[in-house]
């Protein structure tokens, strides 16, 4: 398979063809893609009120390949009931998870009893009738309560709140399994967890950082601002041990010049170990200082901790930082020169930040890079973690978390007159260790794929099978549907956003809060996730609770409850009326006063940790594929990288040569987790030597459960395998 040289263009223009037939055509894709409701793929903030393919900045047509293969999802045909009947549990488990993608839409609740070959379709009022007749036997301190970036503020909203009357803390989000080392390390610098910029920032920024991460296929809008800087004479320099060939060069089909002759983006692009960006992000910092490009008027004013880092960079020697971060010291000194002769610079960032057990640390040290140029608290310039889902940071904004604010915690309680749980919750992570202990009885989920987002598959797998109720709420089958099965699970089918009865809302990763209209339902059967968690609140926690639950399923009722329980979501209690979208109040600092106790900004001392692996280990990346959102798979050949399947492991040529291996050879990788047997070679020049790439989630059985002290987000990221031969290269085996 050919390896494309630039990103987007004709290829992406081929795919939205072949996605309007998957959905009907290119007219009933078209409605549903511009109707009145924010985009069902990344967090950077399309639709709304001003109509789908509209950025915030109101710049039309904004869409890209996830946008179509969401929505071209949720537009497949219903699974038919005699799906059931002919394909068991263990044929659901040799499906790919492309394949469960593709079987259509779920429209009727589906029960699984330990002991059962096959789910069985059931009726809404059995479903609902076992949900909540467990749910009341069971104390609440043995449910965990969880929810995906798909869902509405309203849905996760009501959900936190039933879980915390019925008396438990543990309500927990997708983020802390992705973003979470942000939100932490943002908080410890800013006093906010989120971005400081809007979007318009990045179109007058002048530069701008991208770290970790790959726009080109995960966050393909973000890269019209790219484009735009780049043709203002901005530069952009790239930080990734993979050089991604959308971040070399882009050709977006929204724009004709670019579409014909493609647009450059890296001005530099720097080529890190796998954990080494805390002592790149450190050597830029010390080189900075070195040459005296920093703004001391500003560390001295508005930051906390400047003579304490300076102290630690003069400290560092230049041996240590370049053996840490692979990066030879001309390379640093090239990075600092063109930050230093930048005006307005945007530091934005992806999991290939936060996937590593200091990724809080390397949060701050971009902090940290940021401030001491005041490159923070003022227009234009500013700190962006590029958020993966749609209302990923919208329903950690509304409280689902272990821990909430105090100021939530007490206008809960005082809002609705209700005493809270202050036991403290549990993380993803521990929640899944507690239930491998026995510890946990029920886990309740709230859209996405708690399996397939999980570090070490095996335990995973285990650990929700001890659970005694597992409840699902999706619209379409995914890995944790057939691996993932407690003594008694439970599938409940959702509308899709577009097709709720009530309008919702999403918060983009700029702290923009869009208004979703809805729209009628595709298929009967589906039910709104509001209107399933009132009604199980209803039944389980009735009407000795100070809140009407059937009120609570209008969803203004909600807002208006958000409105008066959420600091800086204020306008939400009239955007029925208003229709005004809005940015979340105290999160972006256009002034150099910060949501820290003394207003001011706090600088972060580290430790650089020493690259991992002996000889003959690689430092193994978990990567999504171009056909790919999270843990969805929509297509199982990688057209950016060349790749075709997912059973892959891409070497540089170097490592395969000291490892004596050829393209296409079949090896097993191990890690101290676990085993992945039958994986084919692929030569990949792009990858820094003496690192290798894999495919998420199917290489989550290797990814060890240690996770960053602070945030509690695994290391996907960093990864310690070692490669042998595999027995299906044998002519013995060939001959079978």
């Amino acid at each position: 398979m050919a390896r494309m040289t630039r990103g987007g263009g004709w290829p992406a223009v081929g795919y939205a063809w072949s996605k309007a037939r998957e959905a009907g055509g290119i007219v009933p894709l078209y409605k549903a893609l511009r109707s009145k409701n924010a985009c069902k793929s990344c967090a950077l903030g399309m639709g709304g009120q001003s109509g789908g393919m509209v950025n915030e900045a109101g710049h039309f047509p904004q869409v890209c390949k996830k946008s179509m293969q969401a929505m071209a999802g949720d537009m497949q045909a219903p699974i038919p009931a005699e799906f059931w009947r002919q394909h068991s549990i263990t044929e659901l488990q040799a499906l790919t998870p492309s394949t469960l993608e593709r079987c259509g839409r779920l429209v009727e609740p589906l029960l699984y009893r330990r002991g059962q070959s096959h789910y069985t379709p059931i009726d809404w009022t059995e479903a609902h009738d076992r949900i909540a007749t467990t749910l009341k036997a069971t104390p609440a301190e043995q449910s965990f309560w969880y929810a995906s970036g798909r869902s509405s503020n309203e849905a996760a909203f009501l959900l936190h709140l039933f879980a915390r009357i019925y008396g438990t803390n543990t309500v927990n989000n997708v983020s802390y399994y992705c973003h979470n080392a942000s939100s932490v390390g943002l908080a410890s610098v800013t006093g906010s967890g989120t971005a400081t910029i809007v979007l318009d920032d990045i179109e007058h920024a002048d530069m701008v950082f991208v770290i970790g991460g790959n726009p080109a296929s995960n966050h393909p809008r973000l890269m019209h601002s790219l484009i735009h800087l780049r043709r203002r004479g901005g530069r952009v320099i790239v930080i990734n041990p993979v050089v991604e060939v959308g971040l070399v060069n882009f050709s977006s089909p929204a724009d004709v010049r670019s579409l014909l002759f493609g647009s450059e983006i890296a001005n530099l692009y720097v080529q890190p170990h796998i954990g080494g960006d805390l002592a790149l992000l450190t050597g830029v910092a010390k080189q900075i200082d070195k040459i005296g490009a920093i703004d001391l008027e500003f560390l001295q004013q508005h930051c906390t901790g400047w003579t304490e880092l300076a102290t630690r960079l003069r400290g560092l020697t230049w041996e240590e930082i370049c053996a840490k971060s692979g990066v030879d010291r001309n390379e640093i000194d090239t990075i600092a020169e063109m930050y230093a002769n930048s005006r307005n610079v945007v530091f934005a960032w992806t999991m290939g930040i936060t996937h590593h057990t200091h990724g809080v640390d390397n949060v701050q040290a971009i902090a940290n890079l940021a401030l001491m140029r005041g490159m923070v608290g003022r227009p234009h310039a500013g700190l962006l973690p590029i958020r993966g889902h749609s209302n990923v940071q919208g329903i950690g904004s509304v409280g689902v978390t272990p821990k909430l604010k105090d100021a939530v915690f007490e206008r809960l309680q005082s809002h609705f007159g209700i005493r809270l749980p202050t036991t403290p919750g549990l993380d993803t992570m521990a929640a899944m260790e507690a239930a491998a202990d026995g510890r946990l009885s029920v886990a309740f989920c709230l859209g996405g794929n708690l399996f397939g987002s999980n570090p070490d598959a095996t335990f995973a797998r285990e650990a929700l099978s001890r659970l005694q109720l597992l409840v699902y709420i999706n619209t379409k089958l995914n890995t944790g549907h057939a691996h993932a099965l407690a003594a008694e699970t439970i599938i409940l089918p959702s509308l899709a956003r577009d097709e709720e009865p009530q309008a919702t809302t999403q918060e983009s990763m700029f702290n923009y809060i869009r208004l979703s209209d809805g729209g009628p339902p595709r298929h009967p059967g589906p039910r709104s996730e509001v209107e399933m968690i009132a009604q199980l609140a209803d039944a389980v926690i009735g009407p000795a609770a100070p809140i009407n639950w059937q009120e609570m399923a209008q969803t203004r009722r909600i807002r208006e409850a958000i409105a008066a329980v959420v600091p800086g979501f204020e306008e939400i209690g009239q955007i029925d009326e208003t229709k005004q979208e809005f940015h979340v109040s105290g999160r972006v600092f256009h002034a150099a006063r910060f949501a820290t106790s003394d207003g001011r900004a706090n600088l972060h001392v580290h430790t650089l940790p020493p690259l991992q692996g002996a000889e003959g280990t690689l430092r193994l990346m978990t990567v999504r594929s171009e056909g790919q959102f999270n843990t969805v798979v929509y297509e199982d050949d990688d057209i950016y990288r060349g790749v075709q399947g997912r059973d892959v492991i891409l070497l540089h040529p170097e490592d395969m040569a000291h490892q004596a291996l050829r393209a296409d050879q079949r090896v097993t990788v191990r890690s101290e987790t676990g085993t992945l047997a039958n994986i084919r070679v692929v030569p990949f020049a792009n990858i820094r030597a003496g690192n290798a790439l894999m495919y998420y989630p199917e290489a989550n059985v290797l990814v060890p459960r240690t996770t960053d002290p602070q945030s509690k987000t695994p290391a996907f990221k960093n990864v310690l395998v070692t490669l042998e031969p595999s027995i299906f290269n044998s002519p013995e085996y060939a001959q079978r």
